[in-house]
Parts: C-alpha cells; structure tokens; sequence
C-alpha cells in the first residue's frame, strides 16, 4: 500500500468481481473479494463505455490484479489486469461459481481479511473451470470442501472429533448429525443425514491439513450424499434464508 497525497493507494492485489451493479450511466459498483482486504465495494467509473479497458476484465470468476484508492466507504478502480489463469466456467460449474460468490458476499463482513479463504476460493473456482468438474462427483465434492472451509472460517463450524454440546469424544461406529442449533450430536433414529463417528473424523483430520482444500476434496467426494444436506441446512441458518437464490436458481434450472 502507497499513500498518494492523503490518499492510501493499494497497487497489484489479487482479486475476483463478486457482483456488479449500474451506478450511473456509464459507471459500475463492484463487490469485490481481495486477497489482503477482504470484501470490498469499488466503483469503476466509465466502465461501461464501450472504449474503456474495464471492460474485457471485470467478469467474474476471473483473477484479477487491481490497483484502488481512497478512504470513502466505495473506494475508486484505479486499474484491473486480468490474470489469464482459466477459461470462464459454463453451465453448472458457472452457476456454482455464483454459489460460491453469494455466500462470500452473505457471510463475510467488508473489509474483513481472509487471506486462507481467498486461496480456497481461487482452489474452488480452479476446480469449477476444469474438464474434470464436468463430472458431477468432482463438482459437489468441490462445493462441500468450499462449505465447509468457508463455515469454519467465519467461526460457524464446530470441531468435528467430539460431539458439542457434551464434549464427549466420537465414538468409530456410532453416527452422528451436524444440526444448526446444537452442532454435532448423536443421530435421532429418524435423522437421515448422517455420518459415522468416524467419518467425521476423517473430515476433521482433512480440514486440519497444511493443505485442507486437496486433503478435504477426495474426502467430501466419499460422503457427499449425507454431508450435502447437513451443510445445506448449517448454511441456510446462518444466512438467514430458507434458500438461497443461486441454489434455487440451479434447481428450477435442472427441473426444466
């Protein structure tokens, strides 16, 4: 970070568009999610004339470097330099790109640094513009891992190798549930989203490697089934909703 008058100027920061709105009629708001800052709201004036540089570069999904300045609330786009790491995700991968940006524009405050979480979102959306994510198998694997790294960020994940309300230690065979209002805790014969004592275990030893992305992938690929609805419904009470828009959005899709 440079200081330009009394202005601090922040040069070649990682970052990728979450969103982006019309200000004016030549200009965007941008939610953007940057490496160092966290979330932030940038306005990139002119960008919407057909001569600009903004352009071609402002997409989502997309590394970006970008310089910034100023000390208001919006700061102002000074320069963004696309990065040129992947093809734009399409079909489903694309829509779980939006997924991904929904929940970080949901559950992470502005200019909050997640520097970790910022690397796991550039390994998810990495994962989402492969050939592999054509496979549905490799594509939820990918969204649990993002889930679950995402909630244990933001303080919302409890410790999965004991059980939380009593503190006991998991036992291998028994089969447990993650629910929003009391975390893990043994399975109610009804329940029909659940994971052994073990499992979870295995998950929690993942999500504590140097590497927790590509040590959780292959994990969450096993236990998907059950692991999806428990995650589902841990995200949807901390966000507040009953659904959100971009996972009704795939569903309406799929059942056209």
């Amino acid at each position: 970070m440079t200081k330009h008058g009394c202005v601090a100027l922040v040069t070649n920061e990682p970052a990728y568009v979450l969103h982006r709105y019309d200000w004016s009629e030549s200009s965007l708001i941008l939610e953007v999610f940057t490496r160092h800052h966290g979330r932030i709201a940038l306005v990139a004036k002119g960008a919407k004339k057909p001569s600009s540089s903004f352009r071609p570069v402002l997409l989502p999904l997309q590394m970006l470097r970008v310089n910034f300045g100023g000390d208001a609330e919006i700061r102002t786009l000074k320069s963004a330099e696309w990065q040129g790491r992947h093809i734009m995700p399409t079909g489903d991968s694309l829509l779980s790109g939006y997924y991904l940006n929904e929940l970080v524009l949901t559950l992470l405050a502005r200019e909050d640094p997640h520097p970790a979480l910022f690397d796991v979102y550039t390994q998810t959306v990495a994962v989402l513009a492969s050939e592999s994510s054509a496979q549905s198998l490799i594509l939820q694997a990918a969204l649990r891992t993002w889930e679950l790294l995402l909630l244990r960020e933001v303080g919302f994940l409890p410790h999965l190798d004991g059980q939380t309300l009593s503190q006991q230690p998991l036992q291998a065979e028994a089969t447990y549930s993650l629910i929003p209002e009391g975390g893990l805790c043994l399975a109610k014969p009804e329940t029909r989203a659940s994971l052994r004592g073990a499992q979870w275990m295995q998950l929690h030893a993942a999500l504590r490697d140097t590497n927790p992305f590509q040590a959780s992938l292959p994990v969450c690929a096993t236990l998907n089934t059950a692991l999806k609805p428990q995650l589902r419904a841990l995200l949807h009470h901390h966000c507040g909703v009953k659904a959100l828009r971009t996972r009704q959005m795939m569903m309406d899709i799929h059942s056209l």
